[in-house]
């Protein structure tokens, strides 16, 4: 075998080898259940939450903002000067929860890792 035919054959042998160890492939599904969390892969498979890694974009998670605002004027009670309208200032860190947990129905991304072992859900699609 010449060089020619040696570089050929190890592009040849390097390119088999990608194909064999299932690099990183993009990946649609729709969640099917929310708890336990199962999502459907391109209409053919099934993947539980063992299988799933899941990104902060498709979790419900806390937290902290910055606030500087004044509460809405308001009044009631029963007329008592503690009633009277009034707001109040907020500001600083606060403690938020972001609800953002998949729910059925949702249209979601997913890259399957090396070897298709584990899929990281990205995100939803739209």
């Amino acid at each position: 075998m010449d060089a020619y035919g040696l570089t050929k054959a190890m592009k040849r042998a390097a390119l088999d080898a990608i194909r064999a160890s299932k690099p990183v492939e993009i990946c649609f599904g729709k969640v099917t259940s929310a708890s336990p969390l199962k999502i459907l892969v391109d209409q053919k498979m099934t993947l539980g939450e063992a299988q799933l890694v899941l990104a902060r974009n498709v979790t419900t998670f806390q937290t902290e903002v910055t606030v500087d605002w004044l509460t809405e004027n308001r009044s009631g009670g029963s007329g008592d000067s503690s009633f009277a309208s009034h707001n109040h200032p907020i500001k600083g860190r606060k403690k938020i929860t972001v609800h953002n947990g998949l729910v059925v129905g949702d249209e979601v991304i997913l890259f399957r890792q090396q070897g298709g072992q584990k899929y990281i859900v990205v995100d939803r699609i739209g």
